[in-house]
């Protein structure tokens, strides 16, 4: 079983930058492939971003040029860099691993963007 803890959002205005951490535990980090969805009120949760176990990684339109997905398996961590954030990033933002079958979620952190 992996346990995730997202850690880092908060407030922050239009503009500025913030980095969301995922630590995990309980299993081998490197062996998931790692990434960032988030869900604004009224709204499905969406992929921001992904990174594979050997670290390519990948970003939504919406993310691309903003933000930085990367990984740390020795820290058995993840994180998004998030720069130029704007108010449509408002949401609660999640951690997920996935290896085959198996996914694991985090219990999310809440990014608010203030105009």
């Amino acid at each position: 079983q992996v346990q995730l803890v997202e850690s880092g959002g908060g407030l922050v205005q239009a503009g500025g930058s913030l980095r969301l951490s995922c630590a995990a535990s309980g299993s081998i980090f490197s062996w998931y492939d790692m990434d960032w969805y988030r869900q604004a009120p009224g709204k499905q949760r969406e992929l921001v971003a992904g990174i594979t176990r050997s670290g390519s990684a990948n970003y939504a339109d919406s993310a691309k040029g903003r933000f930085t997905i990367s990984r740390d398996n020795a820290k058995n961590t993840g994180y998004l860099q998030m720069n130029s954030v704007k108010p449509e990033d408002t949401a609660v933002y999640y951690c997920h691993l996935r290896r085959g079958g198996i996914e694991y979620w985090g219990q999310g952190t809440q990014v608010t963007v203030s105009s």
